[in-house]
């Protein structure tokens, strides 16, 4: 449903414009766009893309059918690429949500609140993200901005600045990673539409009830008097997830986990060989994804903190299947959706690789 004929029927859960100009207030103004480095970025990049392409599909055997498309953005066109992406992803429950939102005089308080929050999450991913393939972005425009691999010049030159990364190197670096994860939704067939089912279906499944948020409060209050977090694994969202949902929730971080963790396993290996310096640039990311203080409470509560433990799980199966199978013994997961590992099987690759190789 396009946005003029969804407006029709009612307003969509979220103000998007509010998200998008609260997102560029927290990102912060760059000085990309003025920077005499920035004429390097776009050529490096677009160098260093079809370079990792090439490394990375000769290594994992996963092939896109053309080559990537490399974008360096400033933060602002960032966050207005991932508010058109979450809009792509959130269409199912605004539907849901449309026709009640357009009789409730409070709908308009709620779309305010729930735009500020997303902007404010948005501008302070913004600050740090360096690249990212974006699959949701929706090919509305002849295919002009779709299955492009971005990256946010501010951020890139920022790190290289302060820790004396050799340029070309650490563009080199993290182009392996996001290239990687462009070959696993374009060279594996099945992969991005069971991507987009999955999260389809678990944002479809939310019921447009304010007694859901009710039903959470008392979970939350449960999991305090065990002694558990009720943030810790699922962040804010869990909470409003009924069983089915949390359960989607944990096939989808399984998945997430694999295609992480099979990124920077990609990143690292051909990094060793590719990339002068890769130890001490890996070493630098492995801090900032482990930050601590305000910044972690921020993490927890946003969901981001089991985002972040998704590399270490996802790397530690990677590593473990390569062990025992070989570099291309995790090949297994690309034959369809039911040969990928589940949450436990992340923890016992052991188990995995006899359930899949019998």
């Amino acid at each position: 449903m396009n946005v003029a004929a969804r407006e029709e029927v009612g307003p969509e859960p979220v103000d998007w414009r509010l998200a998008e100009r609260v997102a560029r207030q927290i990102a912060g103004r760059d000085r990309f766009a003025d920077s005499y480095l920035a004429s390097s970025l776009h050529t490096d990049f677009a160098a260093v893309s079809i370079q990792a392409e090439d490394e990375v599909a000769d290594y994992t055997g996963l092939r896109s059918p053309g080559p990537a498309v490399a974008e360096v953005v400033d933060r602002a066109a960032w966050v207005a690429a991932n508010v058109r992406s979450m809009r792509t992803l959130l269409e199912p429950l605004s539907d849901r949500f449309a026709e009640r939102l357009a009789h409730n005089p409070l709908a308009p308080v709620g779309r305010r609140v729930a735009g500020t929050e997303l902007g404010v999450l948005l501008g302070y991913v913004a600050q740090r993200v360096l690249g990212q393939y974006d699959l949701l972005v929706p090919d509305d425009d002849g295919g002009a901005t779709a299955d492009r691999v971005y990256y946010v010049g501010a951020n890139v030159l920022g790190l290289e600045k302060r820790y004396a990364f050799r340029p070309r190197e650490f563009r080199l670096w993290i182009a392996l990673h996001e290239v990687t994860h462009r070959a696993q939704f374009t060279g594996v067939p099945w992969l991005r539409g069971y991507f987009l089912d999955q999260v389809h279906g678990l944002v479809g499944g939310i019921e447009p009830d304010p007694g859901m948020l009710f039903m959470a409060v008392g979970r939350a209050a449960e999991a305090v008097r065990d002694g558990r977090n009720p943030v810790d694994e699922r962040g804010l969202v869990g909470l409003f997830a009924n069983e089915s949902q949390r359960d989607a929730m944990d096939r989808m971080q399984a998945l997430m986990s694999l295609l992480e963790g099979h990124g920077n396993a990609v990143m690292n290996h051909l990094g060793a060989r590719l990339v002068d310096g890769q130890a001490r640039m890996a070493s630098v990311l492995a801090q900032r994804r482990n930050a601590r203080g305000v910044t972690a409470l921020l993490h927890r509560l946003m969901g981001l903190e089991m985002k972040m433990r998704q590399y270490e799980v996802g790397e530690a199966f990677v590593a473990a299947v390569e062990r025992e199978a070989g570099p291309r013994g995790i090949d297994a997961a690309w034959r369809g959706p039911e040969f990928l590992p589940t949450v436990d099987e992340l923890e016992r690759p052991s188990e995995w690789l006899e359930r899949v190789n019998p």
